[in-house]
């Protein structure tokens, strides 16, 4: 009895021979018809043996040279323009081996010369169709001309005439059960509006949307669900589309990536996704120089502070991917530490790596893991981040955000260190808080000791890059929107009028390695890399987006509340002091900002009363020297800070 993995294999073995079969004979037989075509009744004259001789000899020459070319790697099912092209170089290589070696052993006798051009068009005839043929049965679904289906197909429109819509209509096409029916196509431009893709017709541009879903309408093909056809289109554009789809009561949806398609089947066939935040969010991709950032990171050792916290996290993921040459993992939560350790453990299996326990306001602890690991390259992400929670916690927060800082640099300074990037925010910029005072003194920190390391042959390169909120970070707003969207609301708002710069983590964290690398390229001392997060969002905005995508409406299904300021919190974040000077760099999304730098050692004897005052927990002491060490920040009120 053969077991069901013999099986499974016989049938691997058969496919390919019964194809070899096949096309050894079509050789044969294109042979025989090129000298019909050629001779008519006249192939008579061509003695028996002859005829046989070289009927059998071109076949045979056929079969080797379609084994020698590898022309039964592909399937049938799956024939495309590609195993054309290998199907015209096999026929080419036959035809020609053929003519010369039946030239060598008979001078071609009794055989026109011509024979073997038409033998080239007759065999690539009789090759190519039965393959094609086979594919278009199956793509355009033969049984389902021989039965109908179970379940009606959905009418859709695509927007986006891109690769992704392409796959996606022949995927339909094929499946005589597939969820979807192509109803049109909507352009991104006007460019290829009145042609057709895989034969479904582009009707409009997206400023057309809903003059061609009312044309579509007319016809009884109204579409139940508007699909955009691929990701990385603009969020400006997105948001339109769905204003759109909101007026017609037309759910919105998107295709997965193209890498992300499957073959049809029971559970991969047809699979569409949700538009997410990110979608109305996005921007077009920057365009990075990913050689700097691989050479910033390959075959060193890259220590992560904070690598269980959002940007933390992704850094590893994205520093891991870039072939370091040890990986070393350093939180203060076990599990979020044991988290993202298995991740780069599955994803990286032969990456050499260490999680560490430890906490950047320990300074001793500190120190004694950079000078045991001895990383070439350290970010340092560790931080609080909560406004709120700071405002209530400000010795906390200084101790984290500024002290933790101030060790790590010293650490690094201290243990050579080539490289370390601070992770900064916009909240530094005219803080209000203390959460944006702290993360400002750590920015003056590693620009004064950028300055001092500058001094030395091979002192510490410091690195600070500053952006606003990356999209579900932990304790942002939008986590906070889904899990009021499902209770079934109200989404809580602290002011009608308050923005927010927005990016994704993964965007921000590829900025964050392109500015490292050309910090390594220049001598821009002392600056702060500033990401261009493009135009702040309404909060409010983002809430009534966030509603609709769910399918709900706004105010009417579910409401919006204004809840008030929190302590600390401003209207509308900066990303830069109206006296920075600021500079462009070669990558378009990355400026450089010159703020005020302190002189280290005024600076350093600050720093070592700050730490003084914070062992000791003297918050209003902690605060008056935070107030003096920031320019602007103004101390908040006690009874501010109790409130979150």
């Amino acid at each position: 009895m053969t077991s069901r993995p013999q099986a499974a294999a016989l049938q691997r073995f058969q496919r390919p021979l019964s194809a070899f079969v096949h096309d050894v004979a079509m050789a044969a037989a294109a042979f025989l018809l090129a000298i019909y075509l050629r001779m008519g009744d006249d192939i008579a004259t061509i003695p028996l043996n002859l005829l046989i001789g070289y009927t059998a000899g071109f076949a045979a020459i056929a079969g080797i040279v379609y084994r020698a070319t590898g022309l039964y790697r592909g399937l049938w099912r799956y024939a495309s323009l590609s195993d054309l092209v290998a199907l015209v170089r096999a026929t080419t290589l036959v035809v020609l081996v053929a003519a010369l070696v039946f030239f060598i052993a008979t001078r071609l006798e009794a055989l026109p010369r011509s024979t073997f051009v038409i033998a080239w068009f007759v065999m690539l005839a009789l090759l190519g169709g039965p393959r094609f043929i086979y594919r278009a049965i199956k793509d355009r679904g033969l049984r389902g001309l021989m039965k109908s289906r179970r379940t009606p197909a959905v009418p859709v429109l695509l927007i986006g005439v891109r690769d992704s819509a392409d796959a996606f209509i022949r995927e339909m096409a094929r499946d005589p059960e597939a969820p979807y029916w192509v109803v049109g196509l909507v352009a991104d431009t006007g460019e290829r509006i009145g042609g057709e893709i895989s034969g479904v017709p582009v009707l409009g541009a997206i400023d057309d949307l809903t003059d061609v879903v009312a044309e579509l309408d007319e016809r009884g093909r109204r579409p139940q669900r508007l699909i955009v056809a691929a990701r990385g289109t603009e969020g400006a554009v997105v948001r339109r589309i769905l204003d759109v789809a909101d007026r017609l009561a037309i759910p919105l949806a998107r295709l997965p990536r193209l890498t992300e398609f499957r073959d049809t089947g029971a559970d991969g066939g047809g699979r569409i996704e949700p538009v997410a935040i990110e979608d109305l969010l996005g921007r077009p991709q920057a365009v990075l120089d990913r050689p700097s950032m691989r050479a910033l990171v390959e075959k060193r050792c890259v220590l992560i502070t904070g690598a269980g916290g959002t940007i933390g996290a992704e850094l590893a993921r994205q520093v891991a991917a870039l072939a370091p040459r040890r990986l070393v993992l350093l939180d203060n939560g076990e599990y979020q530490l044991y988290a993202i350790d298995r991740e780069i453990l599955e994803a990286h299996p032969n990456l050499p790596r260490l999680s560490v326990m430890g906490d950047v306001r320990e300074r001793q602890r500190i120190d004694e893991i950079i000078a045991a690991e001895r990383p070439e390259l350290v970010f340092h992400a560790a931080a609080l981040k909560h406004v709120p929670i700071v405002e209530a916690n400000p010795v906390e927060g200084v101790a984290t955000n500024a002290l933790g800082t101030y060790h790590v640099a010293e650490a690094c300074r201290a243990h050579g260190v080539a490289t370390m990037v601070l992770i900064s925010t916009d909240k530094a910029v005219n803080p209000v808080n203390v959460m944006g005072a702290a993360k400002r003194a750590a920015e003056m920190i590693c620009q004064s000791l950028d300055l001092v390391e500058a001094r030395k042959a091979r002192g510490t390169r410091y690195v600070t890059v500053r952006f606003g909120n990356v999209l579900g970070s932990t304790g942002s707003v939008v986590p906070l929107f889904q899990r009021q969207l499902a209770a079934g609301g109200p989404l809580t708002v602290t002011h009608p009028e308050i923005t927010r710069f927005f990016m994704t983590v993964r965007e921000a964290v590829e900025l964050v390695l392109q500015s490292a690398a050309l910090a390594l390229e220049d001598n821009a001392r002392g600056k702060v890399y500033v990401l261009d997060m493009g135009e702040p969002v309404k909060i409010v905005d983002l809430a009534r987006q966030m509603i609709r995508l769910a399918g709900r409406k706004p105010d009417s299904e579910i409401a919006i509340e204004f809840v008030g300021l929190r302590p600390g919190e401003k209207l509308h974040e900066e990303l830069f002091y109206a006296d920075e000077a600021l500079a462009p760099t070669r990558i378009a999304s990355i400026r450089l900002a010159s703020p005020h730098i302190v002189d280290w050692a005024v600076l350093n004897r600050a720093l070592d009363e700050l730490e003084e005052e914070t062992r000791a927990r003297r918050e209003g002491r902690v605060l008056d020297l935070l107030n003096r060490l920031v320019p602007g920040f103004a101390r908040p009120a006690a009874a501010e800070r109790r409130t979150v």
